[in-house]
């Protein structure tokens, strides 16, 4: 009886000590797994950092931060640099540096990832008041359609900052893209016209509104739409037959 109690002690020992050896090879095997994927993938991505951006009215610089992912090629046909001097192909605008001239104190104008589809300066000018200037962007930074990507199907949302990249806020409503904009000096205001998701399908086509906000510039702010609803059914009630 106590051999074979022995005997069973000795082989229970073993069983667990070849499950803990299998536990192991496999807790290794996965943490060598994701080592070799997470090297893959710094592998597949370069920072470019694009040409300087000087502004005189300034007293910053910028850095354009340029992701290039080497076995991607840009997808939903982003145009990164069509009103801003600076254009990469096959790659990602995802970062602006703001470096002061004076000091060299420098910081990012994002803290999150994203895609800067393009930015460009804002300058108002009226009479007997100081000039105001800002930078404008239209940047994606939310995957509204949900098929884990950034790009030229989610939501373009209008942002304005400071020309040192700073007071950084969103000016265009949720769940739309900003197609263009104007300003309008004698009012210190912009105009922007927006393509509103307006059958709530995460998409943005043919088949939704577009509309126009009004943003002030002496307190930027996301602005109204312009266009209510009862004036839109005004209007359609005078165009269908």
């Amino acid at each position: 009886m106590k051999n074979y109690r022995f005997m069973r002690t000795i082989t229970t020992a073993i069983i667990v000590a070849l499950l803990s050896l299998s536990c192991d090879n496999n807790v290794r095997k996965t943490e060598e797994s994701r080592a070799k994927a997470s090297a893959q993938s710094n592998s597949q991505a370069n920072i470019i950092y694009g040409d300087l951006i000087i502004k005189t009215e300034s007293d910053y610089l910028m850095i354009p931060v340029n992701v290039i992912d080497k076995n991607r090629a840009e997808e939903g046909g982003l145009n990164l640099g069509s009103r801003s001097s600076y254009e990469k192909d096959n790659g990602r605008l995802n970062n602006i540096i703001f470096y002061r001239k004076q000091d060299g104190e420098n910081h990012l104008l994002l803290n999150k990832k994203a895609i800067i589809n393009t930015y460009e300066f804002l300058e108002s000018k009226t009479a007997d008041k100081p000039p105001l200037r800002y930078w404008i962007y239209r940047i994606i930074d939310q995957d509204t359609n949900q098929d884990n990507k950034l790009n030229s199907e989610d939501a373009i949302v209008g942002y304005i900052s400071d020309l040192s990249g700073k007071n950084f806020q969103p000016i265009t409503p949720n769940k739309t893209q900003m197609l263009n904009w104007v300003v309008i000096p004698s009012q210190n205001a912009i105009f922007i016209k927006i393509l509103k998701d307006s059958n709530n399908d995460n998409k943005f086509t043919a088949e939704d509104q577009t509309n126009f906000v009004r943003v002030s510039l002496d307190k930027p702010n996301v602005g109204n739409e312009i266009i209510s609803e009862p004036l839109e059914k005004q209007i359609k009630s005078y165009v269908e037959q």
